[in-house]
């Protein structure tokens, strides 16, 4: 028996005027997945406990059938993790954003006017964090370059209390009153504040603004966490599994849980990524003996974020078409059932530009049954089934049976 999991992070949304008042799911073309969504299982499913933030290390937690209430220790220590860092009892691991703030004269009357940098480059970021690393770097506070705007401070013996406020949330807003402040706050806003003073004239910087793109001109702070641990997904359920993902803190997830993580040549988190190299490594994974596969796909959620309306319904249809169709063939060619279930992590709607707690909907398909599903794959129709699940760490278990 195979198992896929394709993610579509952040694919949920909410009725949009320029659709039509449709969402992105409505509105985008995926005849594969509306196919088998007619012969599946479909419903919906809550990720996020009550009283916890709707982030992805949460939902995929859960979705991997780990309580995010025992398991989240935040998303930048599994980050830390996927990057091959070495986190001591005593380290906090904080995920460092590369953002791009207004040009206001005051650090703290600026405005958060993106939380990626125009998605800026890893090569670029690089060059930004090696800078940063040289002078505000010290034995106890370590700045580490991860991939586009998403980055890695580990701090020896830092508070790992402090509420952060999440950049993606406050996009259009000015940060004065999202600063880190008071006692505990004040090291990681002279960190911030220092940063800007590096980074706005930086040789990167100077060249992005003339090719038109955002400067990547400030750290932002926030996301802390300490060491985590996860129990083996091996010996939870059996499987030999693999997960193919951009994201650190995905494959921080996998990693934690005895998962392999693999790689993929120009996997890049957004619409741009290689579509179809990760099709061809889970059909790899898959002829190598793996029982399950779990890929997650980025794109969705960060055009959510970037409030791309078009874009969010194109990465959808590229999902359907260069990931799910090419993956059905294939298992449809092996000598044995498989299942595929199909899902958002949480949503984030266009118009909000940031997560959500509204349950997800999903679809299980099971080759050589028949279940009573539904003719389009949508948030609609999945919540018009009647058939949820309040506990998403529950879902993995439908899934295999057990």
């Amino acid at each position: 028996m195979k198992y896929l999991i394709i993610v579509y992070d952040g694919m949920a949304d909410r009725p949009i005027r320029e659709l039509g008042d449709r969402t992105p799911m409505e509105a985008a073309r995926k005849p594969t997945m509306d196919a088998l969504a007619a012969d599946s299982l479909v419903g919906l499913v809550s990720h996020v406990p009550a009283g916890m933030v709707p982030e992805s290390d949460t939902a995929n937690l859960s979705i991997l059938s780990y309580d995010p209430r025992l398991y989240s220790k935040g998303r930048s220590p599994l980050e830390a993790v996927s990057m091959g860092l070495s986190m001591g009892q005593e380290d906090v691991a904080f995920r460092a954003n590369l953002v791009t703030l207004s040009d206001a004269e005051d650090y703290d009357r600026k405005t958060m006017l993106d939380h990626s940098s125009d998605e800026i480059s890893t090569a670029e970021a690089g060059e930004l964090m090696a800078a940063l690393q040289a002078e505000l770097g010290t034995p106890e506070r370590q700045l580490h370059a991860g991939v586009s705007y998403r980055h890695c401070l580990l701090w020896t013996g830092a508070s790992d209390r402090y509420p952060f406020a999440r950049p993606h949330d406050i996009i259009g807003r000015q940060i004065t009153d999202y600063l880190p402040r008071g006692t505990e706050g004040q090291p990681f806003y002279e960190l911030m504040r220092r940063s800007y003073e590096l980074l706005q004239s930086h040789p990167v910087n100077v060249a992005r603004r003339a090719r038109g793109l955002r400067a990547a001109n400030s750290l932002w702070i926030w996301g802390a966490g300490k060491k985590p641990a996860l129990p083996s997904f091996a010996e939870k359920w059996g499987l030999d599994a693999a997960v193919i993902s951009a994201v650190d803190l995905i494959k921080g997830i996998a990693l934690c849980a005895g998962m392999t993580s693999l790689d993929v040549p120009g996997a890049t988190a957004n619409i741009h990524t290689n579509f179809t190299g990760k099709a061809e490594a889970a059909m790899a994974a898959f002829r190598a003996g793996k029982d399950l596969v779990y890929i997650h796909i980025e794109a969705p959620d960060e055009c959510g974020h970037r409030g791309e309306t078009e874009n969010k319904v194109r990465s959808i249809e590229l999902i359907d078409e260069r990931v799910l169709t090419p993956l059905l063939h294939f298992l449809r060619g092996l000598d044995e059932p498989f299942a595929i279930l199909a899902l958002p992590d949480h949503p984030t709607p266009v118009a909000l530009r940031t997560h959500t707690m509204d349950p997800v909907p999903f679809m299980l398909y099971r080759s050589g049954r028949r279940a009573a599903g539904v003719p389009v794959f949508t948030e609609a129709s999945a919540a018009g089934t009647g058939y949820s699940l309040a506990d998403g760490t529950r879902l993995m278990g439908v899934l295999l049976e057990r």
